[in-house]
């Protein structure tokens, strides 16, 4: 099986993003997943399995339970994989990074023009606490 087609499923793909923040027991696992999917037990215990055959999780026993964690080698693969087509897409990521700063420049100056005509215009008003 071809990772592309391991990572193609939606219930791997969320397994997988649930451990990537450090190891969980195959029961805390199937919590969310049959949460989220409304499928069986055994259903995410298969798909644990792939991940496991296929090299995208590890497990380790710990005592009565077994704690899955992400390896992440086949996602490097797939990362190199991906790297021959960034060229599609960095230099149209790259324009809008820069547009978003620029607009965020532009309110910024915005702010400040007006805050400044705001102050000359308090400061061109009478007093007028000293006009009583």
């Amino acid at each position: 099986m071809h990772a592309f087609d391991v990572l193609g499923d939606p219930v791997r793909r969320r397994i997988l993003e649930l451990l990537v923040d450090g190891e969980l027991t195959s029961g805390a696992v199937c919590a969310v997943i049959q949460g989220e999917f409304g499928i069986s037990q055994p259903a995410v215990s298969q798909h644990l399995r792939v991940l496991r055959e296929h090299g995208f999780a590890t497990v380790r026993p710990d005592g009565a339970r077994r704690l899955y964690a992400v390896s992440a080698e086949p996602l490097r693969d797939v990362d190199a994989w991906l790297d021959r087509f960034r060229a599609f897409w960095t230099p149209h990521l790259d324009a809008l990074a820069t547009e978003l700063a620029r607009g965020r420049r532009e309110r910024r100056l915005d702010g400040e023009r007006r805050l400044a005509e705001a102050r000359a215009e308090d400061q061109s008003r009478p007093d007028e606490r000293s006009a009583t």
